[in-house]
């Protein structure tokens, strides 16, 4: 038995396949100006005929039709986090366009969460900006800042921050130092955000900025004594936690009702 899930994110789509033991397939695309193009190209790409059941989650979740199930988000998040790190208590995940901490119970379901989409400064986007802005690209974060001293960034507006950089680099600030700077801006909001629903003592980062070493270990610094850990499937965890639940869903019916005939393809 196969599990399909797919996670319509603000700024890429992400899908996995799962077979109920471990992940066997990933995929990425960005979500664009149509999500459902997106949620359909990933799903013909991963899907194969093969998936016994496809979940969605994010944002686009209503729209894909083939799905049989569409759960929340922070569901997702929680259940992949549970899935790919066992034990962690809290989710750390900043997205493209908001930031999400989640705390879990001992069976890695959700108890309390907090969910920032009002402004971009906590956010993937706002480091994609910044980086932009100094001429690069957030695939370089880690070996742009290497060896560089962060300077304070206090603006907590994207379009203020943004303000602020720009005023920087006409004093020949180091642009470096100005990332770097950026970086520590995120984590330590991120890090006050955590607090307000008391992040437990194994918290686990998921999203993309969880690739970089410089994020993981800023943020941890921030989060310290917790344990701040990862995973390399970190930014596809909502998509993980989609197939997982699809799974144990379509089992628990399949079991429940015998076995179940397998509804027709119509991609």
């Amino acid at each position: 038995m196969l599990s399909l899930g797919i996670d319509s994110g603000s700024t890429a789509t992400k899908g996995v396949l799962f077979d109920g033991a471990q992940v066997i397939a990933c995929a990425a695309r960005p979500t664009s100006l149509h999500p459902d193009a997106a949620l359909r190209a990933l799903c013909a790409e991963l899907h194969g005929g093969e998936a016994d059941v496809i979940t969605t989650t994010g944002y686009g979740r209503h729209l894909l039709p083939e799905a049989r199930y569409k759960i929340t988000e922070i569901t997702c998040h929680g259940a992949g986090a549970a899935f790919l790190a066992p034990g962690c208590d809290t989710v750390i995940d900043i997205g493209g366009q908001d930031c999400k901490v989640i705390a879990l119970d001992r069976d890695g379901c959700v108890t309390d969460f907090l969910m920032n989409d009002k402004c971009a400064a906590g956010t993937g986007r706002f480091m994609q900006m910044t980086m932009g802005r100094v001429g690069s690209d957030i695939s370089q974060l880690d070996a742009f800042v290497d060896g560089c001293t962060p300077v304070a960034i206090n603006s907590m507006c994207t379009v203020f921050a943004e303000s602020e950089i720009v005023g920087l680099l006409a004093r020949q600030t180091a642009p470096g130092d100005i990332v770097l700077g950026c970086v520590h801006s995120i984590c330590r909001r991120t890090a006050v955000f955590a607090q307000r629903i008391s992040a437990g003592r194994t918290i686990f980062f998921s999203g993309g900025l969880a690739q970089s070493d410089v994020m993981r270990a800023v943020l941890g610094e921030y989060l310290s004594p917790a344990a701040l850990i990862t995973h390399p499937l970190a930014p596809f965890a909502g998509a993980v936690g989609a197939a997982v639940l699809g799974w144990q869903k379509y089992q628990r019916r399949r079991d429940t009702n015998g076995t179940e005939k397998r509804p027709a393809r119509n991609l």
